[in-house]
């Protein structure tokens, strides 16, 4: 591959991505890739696998390479990400889940170059530490629970930052219901509540909670209807368990949606059921939608909602408590969208998505810049002696 001829005045940074599939943290790649100035920065994509994620980020003019990011990377994976960062004029490698910041640590040890990986969830893991103690890694979180999470684990403050997650309030705005939409398609009539969960169907997301929680709503109100959108390896399970509850067929399944703002202009709440979580998405989705929200307190997510202001925050796994704040909604259409204006107003003014990438975007900057240790730093991997790179 030849070197770039872009413009030496532009960042080239390289994103080491561990996974492509339909996710919270594919979703944060793209828009960040999509909203970063072109006149100051370029991409190139590691990704372990093609699907629909590679296939956007390549309509995003990014150039992506399929590596193989197991727990040990191989040779090869090393070796062709070596020669891109040396071939591409690569600046900064920017790593995102455990097992993409191993492969962008070591590539970028032996390259000279440096790195970043965006902690996506709600605290470091043990690979995580590990690699950033062994190059020297930056740590960027998304919600201050993950920051604090690093600082007690002895993180130097120098090599950390919080970045939150940021939505596109233009593009998640309050919609009233469309023709053909999904209450349609489900066969929900207007003036029925409906409850959504938006997510995958994982065991960190906590869906299950969701259905027993939408069988408990249902026993009290007899209209109630909810949906959960989204897919995962918990499918079948789910299915099995709202029909054991007696739940179907007024609890949905409705799969993978294309147009999510449409989908929440369907919803009258949302719920977050999750066991684990930093700064959601699709919370902050439904919130710039002027839905309220249901959501279980755990890692960011005290960061986003108000209780009692935006929506009610719970213990994880209370499915209880999450049917009485439902019904609750589901009884005082007019609380919902009081709820659901704070909400969206709490959202534009401290999460917006244009701000959050401003921030990355100085962060790179900053990281990218060269370094008075690189001539020092590749004499020691040579074979000189010197204390590790910070």
């Amino acid at each position: 591959m030849p070197a770039s001829s872009s413009s030496p005045s532009r960042i080239h940074v390289l994103e080491v991505i561990g996974n492509a599939i339909v996710g919270g943290m594919e979703t944060w790649v793209e828009r960040f890739i999509e909203r970063m100035p072109r006149e100051r920065f370029r991409f190139t994509a590691l990704c372990p696998f093609e699907g629909p994620f590679t296939a956007r980020l390549r309509a995003l003019d990014v150039e992506v390479l399929i590596v193989p990011m197991p727990d040990d990377p191989p040779w090869a994976s090393l070796q062709v990400a070596l020669a891109l960062v040396s071939a591409s004029g690569i600046d900064l490698l920017h790593a995102h889940l455990p097992k993409a910041h191993l492969l962008a640590g070591l590539v970028g040890r032996l390259a000279g170059k440096p790195v970043v990986t965006t902690i996506h969830g709600r605290q470091l893991t043990m690979l995580d530490l590990e690699v950033h103690r062994a190059v020297g890694s930056h740590l960027s979180t998304v919600c201050r629970h993950g920051y604090f999470h690093a600082l007690g684990l002895g993180v130097n403050a120098a090599q950390l930052s919080c970045e939150m997650n940021g939505v596109d309030t233009a593009l998640f705005q309050p919609r009233q219901p469309a023709p053909g939409g999904l209450r349609e398609r489900l066969g929900v009539a207007p003036g029925v509540p409906l409850a959504g969960f938006i997510g995958r169907l994982s065991p960190e997301k906590g869906p299950e909670v969701f259905v027993r929680a939408m069988a408990l709503l249902q026993a009290r109100d007899a209209q109630a209807q909810a949906v959960v959108v989204g897919e995962g390896p918990m499918d079948a399970e789910l299915l099995a368990l709202a029909d054991r509850l007696g739940a179907l067929p007024r609890l949905h399944f409705a799969g993978l949606q294309g147009d999510m703002p449409a989908v929440y202009g369907e919803l009258d709440m949302v719920v977050s059921s999750s066991h684990s979580e930093a700064m959601p998405l699709a919370l902050m989705e439904a919130m710039a939608s002027g839905l309220p929200v249901v959501a279980t307190r755990v890692g960011g997510v005290p960061d986003i909602v108000e209780h009692g202001q935006t929506g009610w925050l719970v213990a994880p796994g209370d499915a209880q408590d999450i049917a009485n704040r439902c019904a609750a909604l589901a009884a005082d259409p007019a609380l919902g969208r009081r709820l659901g204006a704070c909400g969206r107003q709490r959202v534009m003014e401290r999460f917006s998505l244009d701000e959050s990438v401003e921030r990355v975007s100085r962060l790179l900057a900053r990281l990218a810049q060269p370094r008075a240790d690189g001539p020092r730093r590749v004499a020691m991997l040579a074979g000189g002696s010197g204390s590790p790179a910070r």
